[in-house]
């Protein structure tokens, strides 16, 4: 791994998109320290109009006037599930979207964070939400 320096330069963390419980998720391939940037959410800015007609449910509503649609596979990022606990953390810069670390992050950890309560309410409670913390509280 090579070092670089600034907060919002993601590391060069190995990362695999394999099977979660949600469907794919995106798991760390190395270590990953608290504080570290990991990746970065891209894809093109919507306008207006294209966010109100898409179906995509990989729009990240980075301010008011900017949505980023990461729909495109080589978004990374966007096999980052949804948790109630999660181990990453969205950190907003210049209009860029940054996951960072929360918490020391193991080889083989899946990477989550909480997608927020309008996401949640909308696409996840119906189904039931699938993240780690969910789906030890069904079990007990």
């Amino acid at each position: 791994m090579t070092t670089r320096t600034g907060k919002f330069v993601p590391g060069d963390f190995l990362l695999h998109v394999k099977r979660s419980a949600a469907g794919l998720g995106l798991f760390a391939g190395s270590a990953i320290p608290k504080g570290a940037c990991i990746i970065e959410y891209v894809g093109p800015t919507l306008s207006a109009e294209e966010e109100l007609s898409s179906r995509s449910k990989y729009l990240f509503e980075v301010s008011k006037k900017k949505t980023i649609d990461g729909t495109a596979r080589t978004n990374t990022a966007r096999y980052i599930n949804h948790s109630c606990r999660p181990n990453c953390e969205i950190d907003i810069s210049k209009g860029r979207v940054f996951v960072m670390a929360k918490r020391n992050i193991k080889v083989g950890e899946e990477l989550a964070y909480d997608y927020g309560k309008d996401y949640v309410d909308f696409y996840i409670k119906p189904h039931g939400c699938r993240c780690v913390k969910c789906s030890a509280t069904v079990a007990k």
